[in-house]
């Protein structure tokens, strides 16, 4: 039997729990479902988000999925591995559902690039964001491990927490850096590295240096890394939807409300860009879930005789 609701949310995120609350809010009928999956998982505080800063993750989606529950919205530790047209949500667990409108929220996945050391130490002192962890390391030894040109700015930003920065070239050869980027790198006193990466070093359960294939170790106490990301964009693409391609992935092409190209389907959070930190899809949570109440209520209005 399919259960119908009024709009089905898929992601237990920060969007998705903001986007439930609103719905929740304006008496719609909604359901997440949400597979426990989130991004920042490995991160044992989140920051930049007013009156929430440094707070864990898991006690902040535990204190959305209490306010929702407030409102009448179901949730659902499950997983969406299907979609059809009008919106009939298969899940892992065998059950169907079935919304007039869909939000789907959920998220993208880091690779960390795969170097010994790097995917163990993810979130701790290996890190990929200043905005959410520079200050925490602030004025430490730093490390930046090239694996794309584009890693050049990744050195220069964390710039701005420490003034001890070392750029690991690692896969990048020197002759891809531009004679801007080295002239920035120069004033931003940014120590350039030739050469492979083999291995973090840890001791005693912390980071203390990076370890080159010639054998030569470099003391560091934090390195930062820029992971493969890896939108979860598989529903969004069963429905049709529009993807733009970006140097982080494909991503859906969305308007100012995050509504794709397949009318009744809103992403927000990491489903629609890799940058959407806590607030940001907070925030985009909250503008699908408002679009889509007023969407539901003109709809039904017009179609009263």
């Amino acid at each position: 039997m399919t259960e119908q609701y009024e709009v089905i949310v898929v992601g237990g995120g920060a969007a998705g729990l903001s986007a439930a609350l609103v719905l929740g809010r304006a008496r719609r009928r909604t359901l997440v479902v949400d597979a426990g999956e989130p991004r920042n998982a490995p991160a044992a505080h989140m920051h930049g988000y007013l009156t929430r800063d440094g707070m864990p993750p898991a006690e902040f989606l535990a204190a959305g999925r209490e306010e929702i529950a407030r409102y009448g919205v179901d949730l659902v530790r499950d997983r969406a591995v299907d979609v059809a047209p009008g919106f009939a949500v298969s899940l892992a667990s065998g059950r169907t559902v079935r919304g007039r409108r869909l939000v789907v929220a959920t998220g993208l996945k880091d690779e960390p690039p795969a170097v010994p050391g790097v995917a163990e130490r993810f979130g701790r002192d290996v890190l990929h964001c200043p905005y959410c962890h520079g200050w925490e390391v602030r004025d430490r030894a730093f490390g930046v491990l090239a694996t794309t040109p584009m890693s050049v700015h990744q050195a220069l930003m964390v710039s701005q927490w420490s003034r001890d920065v070392t750029f690991f070239l690692h896969t990048v050869e020197e002759r891809e850096l531009t004679d801007d980027d080295l002239r920035r790198l120069a004033a931003a006193g940014v120590k350039v590295v030739p050469g492979e990466v083999a291995e973090l070093v840890v001791e005693d359960d912390r980071l203390t240096g990076v370890r080159l294939a010639d054998g030569t170790t470099y003391a560091r106490e934090v390195v930062f890394v820029a992971p493969r990301a890896v939108p979860r964009t598989d529903l969004l693409q069963r429905l049709g939807a529009e993807l733009r391609e970006t140097p982080f992935g494909a991503y859906p092409v969305v308007d100012e409300t995050g509504l794709t190209t397949v009318p009744g389907v809103w992403a927000a959070g990491n489903a629609m860009g890799f940058a959407e930190q806590v607030v940001n899809a907070a925030a985009g949570g909250y503008r699908a879930g408002a679009t889509i109440n007023g969407e539901l209520l003109m709809s039904d209005l017009d179609a009263t005789p």
